[in-house]
């Protein structure tokens, strides 16, 4: 949506006010100027939509009351989601003598948000605030995401995820048999898709196989199917998988779990293009294109005997690296926007806003759950918010370690022997050892980082004001956690 200029050259959102009681849009005038907002004003339903027809009086947000003179305010909701240029437009509905039926069908219709009579000040300024940075959020998605959301369903912007999207475009429409790796929770599922979906076999089956979640006595059953009494509780004659994606795509997921005997068998039908179910000689001919993902390092797992080399060479024609979260952070804020999104639609709820703040904090968070954690931590916050998501709600990490604690990586660092001959101390004069007294002078480590650690953080309360949230921010840590460390320095409110 457009804006206008006001004075000062500062840009206001326009938002028109439909409501047939003059005192009632001048109290919403007065209330959403003082605000800085550009405000327009009808008396009814029809006025209203010949304004919002007029392409040199662009819109950013309408407030209709529900009972107007002639058409509705629901009737005129109901026609502009019909209307290609008013389909997306933010609408808030208000009522004098408000029902729940009222309520429910507003939000149907496609309002997004209602409250009654008479108008309280700070819900209104909220309520309006909260739609324009949803709205905000919306067309920044869309921006980003229409042509990828249709194309991969993933978004992206960052460097890695461009990779990913040229070399679909490469390789989908091949034949070509693709491994995909990367970290858990980064997405290897809906790349092996996207695959699927860009190439000739669209509209053919795509069946996923999970190796990690079949007991090895049934993996051979599972994937080339069994006749009946082939093995005790064979009753009927089964369908695999290779059959049941016979003309698409089968996607083997985490394929470095899958036994070696079963590696051995889905090479034979990998390389001759036929199996025979189990219980059965007769051969059947299948035209199935193999996508496999995995965690692991199958090159490692072939030089320990874990996967066999061959199978390894015929998946890997064409390598796919799924990035995890922590090379990808500028796509954290449409991540989580997307996240909210789709959590209110799933769920009939209003999406919420997520202030600047959570989403500086979500940035700076090391992620090894990668995108599957960071839709967790969305939706938690969806659930526990007000009508916005603040730094209040924002989980604590569960990764974040103690301050002073040892790295756990320390441990596998090599101890560095003969350090005196590494640094040429022969060219130094001696150093003369400190004497008891001297040494207890001297703080450990330890002591030396809770002392800094603490000093900083009251300086930062100092620099804010003594403003937890932002200092959270600022620290780069969550409230609660921020709130631990002022308790366990006994740091006091002014001091400094």
């Amino acid at each position: 949506m457009s804006t206008v200029m006001t004075t000062g050259q500062k840009t206001a959102k326009t938002i028109l006010v439909v409501d047939d009681e003059k005192n009632i849009r001048r109290t919403l005038q007065l209330v959403l100027e003082g605000e800085g907002y550009h405000v327009l004003g009808a008396d009814s339903a029809e006025m209203a939509l010949e304004i919002l027809a007029r392409p040199n009086t662009p819109v950013d947000l309408a407030i209709f009351d529900v009972k107007l003179p002639q058409m509705s305010g629901l009737e005129a909701l109901e026609r502009l989601r019909k209307e290609e240029a008013t389909r997306d437009l933010p609408i808030i509905v208000i009522s004098g003598h408000a029902t729940v039926n009222e309520a429910v069908n507003a939000i149907k219709l496609g309002a997004s948000d209602f409250f009654e009579k008479p108008l309280a000040r700070e819900r209104v300024l909220v309520s309006v605030r909260n739609v324009l940075e949803t709205a905000q959020a919306r067309r920044a998605l869309a921006e980003v995401s229409k042509e990828q959301l249709a194309k991969y369903e993933m978004i992206g912007k960052s460097a890695p995820m461009q990779r990913i999207f040229h070399d679909l475009e490469k390789v989908a429409p091949t034949r070509a048999s693709v491994l995909i790796t990367g970290e858990s929770g980064t997405g290897k599922e809906l790349i092996a898709r996207a695959v699927h979906r860009l190439s000739p076999r669209t509209d053919s089956p795509f069946v996923k196989v999970n190796c990690a979640a079949i007991p090895r006595e049934l993996i051979e059953s599972e994937l080339f199917g069994h006749e009946r009494g082939a093995f005790t509780g064979a009753q009927t004659k089964r369908r695999g998988f290779f059959e049941q994606a016979h003309g698409g795509t089968l996607f083997l997921d985490e394929i470095g779990d899958m036994d070696v005997v079963a590696q051995a068998k889905v090479l034979r039908a990998l390389q001759s293009g036929e199996i025979s179910r189990v219980g059965s000689e007769h051969v059947i001919h299948v035209d199935v294109r193999v996508l496999a993902a995995t965690n692991k390092d199958l090159g490692k797992e072939v030089e320990r005997g874990g996967f066999r080399e061959d199978l390894f060479f015929r998946l890997n024609v064409f390598p796919l690296r799924s990035p995890n979260l922590r090379e990808r952070v500028e796509d954290i804020p449409l991540l989580a926007h997307a996240f909210m999104l789709n959590f209110a639609k799933e769920n009939g709820t209003k999406p919420k806003p997520i202030d600047n703040a959570v989403l500086a904090a979500l940035v700076t968070r090391k992620w090894p759950g990668n995108v599957r954690e960071l839709k967790n931590v969305v939706e938690r916050m969806a659930i526990l918010s007000g009508d916005r998501v603040t730094i209040a709600d924002l989980p604590e990490d569960p990764h974040e370690s103690p301050f002073g604690e040892e790295d756990p990586r320390d441990e596998a660092a090599p101890p560095v022997e003969n350090f005196e001959e590494e640094h040429d101390t022969a060219s130094r004069p001696p150093a003369t050892a400190p004497g008891p007294e001297a040494l207890r002078s001297y703080l450990t480590l330890r002591e030396y980082r809770e002392q800094t650690e603490r000093k900083y953080i009251v300086d930062t309360l100092k620099l804010t004001g003594w403003n937890i949230s932002r200092t959270a921010v600022i620290l780069g840590v969550e409230r609660t956690n921020l709130h631990k460390k002022i308790r366990g320095y006994q740091i006091k409110r002014g001091e400094g």
